[in-house]
């Protein structure tokens, strides 16, 4: 919102000594962002003065184009100034910048030789005097309905010269979209007076004559419609210069009068309107919402097709307008037009919003409508056009139609010191009904306080937003900062310290932590080969996506994780190893909503049982993805792809740092290969998988196939009885050396076998390590060779050769309990 000094000291009595600077900053006192504050014409520098072309010469040039040289009286003396425009005629008032003038932009005039003559001073354009972007040729001062004395200062004749500060406002501070608005609020942010020229604008007097009805069949679409009608309209004349120049600053280029008289009252007001061409209309006028199959051509030439849920404003036809975005081809007002209709109406906001974002039609009107305007501004606006047609366009007022629908505002019951309960200082009763109705509402009572927001603040729906306005009407610089005193730290906590210590191991390793959005959907599922009636599949859906295609929270990180491969090899890396450690949702055990319990005291142990019951739940998981070469070739070491058991190792090697041993065990689980796979277990709960890629799902996302993953639930690692760290004795005797191959049958895991040996051979078992796995001939099918080597040591003595043998014998023995056959 672009708000003029000029315009906005009609409203609020702004000191001559204060500066921009000091406006911008009272805005920002009250919470209101300005984006840019603008010293219009402030580079201007005359002499720039009204000229009367008395005559002039064609001269054709060899370049092809055709200079005028011209004689300009300028008030007393004559010029010779070459000019390229040749849109002008003899005795037409322009504006002349004559040697020594500079124009914005730092464009300094001079007398020059240009095409054979010296051009003493320069013919201005609307672009040149920074008015606009339209050079396509040469002020007419008739033009805009001026006729002043030769010589007279065109910066001020123009209003050249103003400043404008651009305000940043947000979806629920439409009050602040006009110039009345953001006068209200500059005058509650520095106390300077504010004057409401809306409550000086007197009904017109009707005089009598044709007037068209109305009235609104959807009262859920509009609430209150106002039709002024006015005859006899002059559509030849000029819009007023200062009314030009105000909507220039605003923003908005000058088109008819009537036109801009309609932008001018918006913007000044704050509420929209349209004018249509009477004798286009058929019968009175109907608010309704629209029927299925209705079309509408709008100004922008371009037929829509209507929904349900629009708005309109119709006659007897259909379709004349989208209410509250833009008006309908057929019954705009053109050259011709002398007959008018000005329609203000107060729409749903709501409704607004989603028609205008749906046709992808956002107009100034839009705008304002989506904020909610001033409920009980719409007589007095329409009032405000009409007197300003007549007294710029001539024409009579025949008279008035409306239909008011709208419901009086509920107050709002307000406790004395719910504002020190929430801003966190003493705020007095009197300060809070003091500060209330400053902002314009009414209030009664005493304790509580009952308050009656005002027609323009729509925003103010409870104890929470009255509050907000008590604190920003005292200045939030004002409320006082108070650090709280914190605790003496603990450090960090068990599970924060195991998490950094992951993290770190899979750094050292050589991976890189990645961050995702944590978002999915179907096709990702869909991309991991995931069936359908798994449950990475059951995902929280989100009510306001980012992405259509990513409506779920994720249930696994490797979705987004092999995602982010995907960019990386699609770059040109193609060996990467990187990992996430992040959260993961699942539905609520409940299914049931949180509700919303009042901010009016501490929520009951029921409503927080069933806020907590409704809460998604999170865990916490880390993934990995290898692609490409492992271990890189170089000038002393051959390079080694990735392979399935990359993951495996990685995710045990997480098992180790958090304290635990993960079992393996093979298993079938998509994303991975069906043979490469290995579910992690802890305790023989499966807390997790790692293997090589199913090719499948390497081919969709375009990664090379022999890629590996892995994913580990973090959680029961945390809450696994880890126990003390015990430093290991270092034993001094000799080791003792022993290998061991036994042929096992397939359903006998190596960590099975592992974890028999070790407790067969007690204390002095120091270390059982599997070395070879080897299946085919001569072993028989549905068996597997597994080797292992066993480090034997004892802690106060060399073992004999007796002991070793005797050891021997218990591993063989354990081996064999579990089908194994020695070797």
């Amino acid at each position: 919102m672009r708000v003029p000094r000029s315009w906005l000291s009609e409203f609020v009595d702004i000191p001559s000594s204060a500066i921009l600077d000091d406006i911008a900053d009272a805005y920002v006192r009250i919470g209101i962002e300005p984006d840019s504050i603008e010293h219009v014409g402030s580079d201007i520098v005359g002499p720039i003065v009204v000229g009367k072309v008395l005559e002039f010469v064609e001269e054709p040039q060899s370049n092809g184009k055709t200079i005028r040289w011209c004689q300009v009286d300028v008030g007393g003396t004559v010029h010779g100034i070459v000019c390229g425009a040749l849109n002008f005629f003899p005795n037409d008032k322009v504006v002349v910048s004559l040697p020594g003038a500079v124009l914005p932009g730092g464009f300094a005039i001079a007398a020059r030789k240009t095409y054979g003559h010296t051009s003493d001073g320069m013919i201005c354009s609307a672009k040149e005097l920074g008015m606009g972007d339209d050079h396509s040729g040469i002020i007419r001062l008739v033009e805009l309905g001026l006729d002043p004395e030769l010589g007279t200062d065109a910066i001020e004749l123009l209003q050249l010269r103003d400043e404008v500060v651009e305000l940043n406002v947000l979806p629920d501070s439409g009050y602040v979209m006009s110039i009345r608005g953001a006068a209200r609020e500059l005058s509650h942010a520095t106390g300077w007076a504010f004057h409401d020229r809306a409550l000086e604008i007197a009904e017109p007097k009707p005089a009598g004559g044709a007037v068209t009805g109305v009235s609104i069949a959807d009262t859920d679409g509009a609430d209150h419609i106002v039709l002024r009608t006015l005859v006899g309209f002059d559509p030849q004349a000029v819009t007023p210069m200062w009314m030009r120049r105000r909507l220039q600053l605003a923003g908005t280029r000058s088109i008819s009068l009537a036109v801009d008289i309609t932008n001018y009252v918006m913007y000044e007001y704050g509420q929209p309107l349209h004018a249509f061409d009477r004798t286009k209309l058929q019968g009175d006028i109907v608010v309704r919402f629209a029927k299925s199959g209705e079309t509408l051509e709008t100004l922008d030439h371009v037929k829509r097709t209507l929904r349900p849920s629009d708005v309109l404003i119709t006659d007897s036809r259909g379709p004349i307008a989208l209410a509250g975005t833009m008006g309908g081809l057929d019954t705009e007002i053109d050259d011709d037009s002398t007959e008018i209709v000005i329609e203000a109406a107060h729409f749903n906001a709501r409704l607004i919003g989603r028609q205008s974002r749906g046709h992808q039609l956002i107009s100034e009107a839009s705008k304002r409508f989506e904020r909610d305007v001033d409920s009980d501004i719409q007589s007095a606006a329409s009032a405000r056009a009409i007197q300003l047609l007549i007294e710029h366009g001539g024409g009579t007022y025949t008279g008035v139609a409306s239909d008011d629908r709208r419901t009086p505002v509920v107050p709002i019951t307000l406790p004395v010191d719910a504002a020190t309960k929430l801003v966190g200082y003493g705020i007095s009763a009197e300060h809070v009904r003091a500060a209330l109705t400053a902002i314009g509402c009414t209030v009664s009572g005493t304790d509580p306080l009952q308050v009656t927001r005002p027609t323009w603040r729509s925003d103010l729906i409870g104890v929470a937003e009255l509050v907000e306005e008590v604190a920003r009407f005292t200045g939030y610089d004002n409320i006082p900062a108070v650090l709280p005193t914190a605790s003496g730290g603990a450090g960090l906590t068990t599970r924060q310290q195991l998490r950094r210590k992951i993290s770190r191991s899979l750094a050292y390793g050589g991976m890189v932590e990645v961050l995702n959005y944590p978002f999915i959907g179907p096709a990702d599922h869909d991309a991991q080969l995931i069936p359908a009636d798994d449950w990475r599949r059951q995902a929280v859906q989100l009510l306001n996506p980012l992405s259509a295609e990513q409506p779920e929270m994720r249930t696994s990180l490797l979705g987004p994780l092999l995602n982010a491969a995907k960019r990386n090899v699609g770059r040109g890396l193609r060996d990467l190893a990187i990992y996430e450690m992040g959260i993961v949702t699942l539905p609520s055990v409940s299914g049931e909503a949180a509700g919303q319990p009042g901010i009016e005291h501490r929520p009951s142990d029921a409503e927080l049982a069933q806020i907590n019951a409704a809460v998604p739940q999170q865990f916490e998981s880390v993934a990995g993805v290898f692609v490409g070469q492992r271990l890189l070739a170089g000038a002393h070491t051959d390079g080694r792809a990735v392979s399935w058991a990359d993951a495996i190792a990685i995710a045990r090697g997480i098992g180790e740092t958090a304290g635990v041993v993960l079992d393996v065990r093979a298993e079938e689980k998509a994303p991975w290969h069906p043979g490469r796979c290995a579910a992690l277990l802890l305790n023989n709960d499966v807390v997790g998988y790692a293997g090589e890629l199913h090719p499948k799902v390497a081919d969709t996302f375009g990664l090379p196939r022999g890629s590996a993953v892995f994913e580990l639930w973090l959680e029961p690692l945390y809450t696994a009885d880890n126990g003390a760290v015990v430093a290991t004795p270092v034993r001094t005797f000799p080791v003792a050396l022993q290998d061991l191959a036994f042929i096992t049958p397939n359903s006998v895991t190596t960590a099975e076998m592992q974890r028999a040996l070790e407790a067969a051979l007690g204390d002095v078992c120091e270390s059982v390590r599997c070395f070879d796995l080897y299946s085919g001939d001569p072993v028989p099918a549905g068996h597997r060779s597994l080797a292992f080597s066993l480090r034997l040591r004892a802690a106060d003595r060399t073992l004999t050769e007796a002991e070793i043998a005797e050891y021997r014998e218990q591993a063989v023995a354990a081996g064999a309990a579990l089908g194994g056959i020695l070797r």
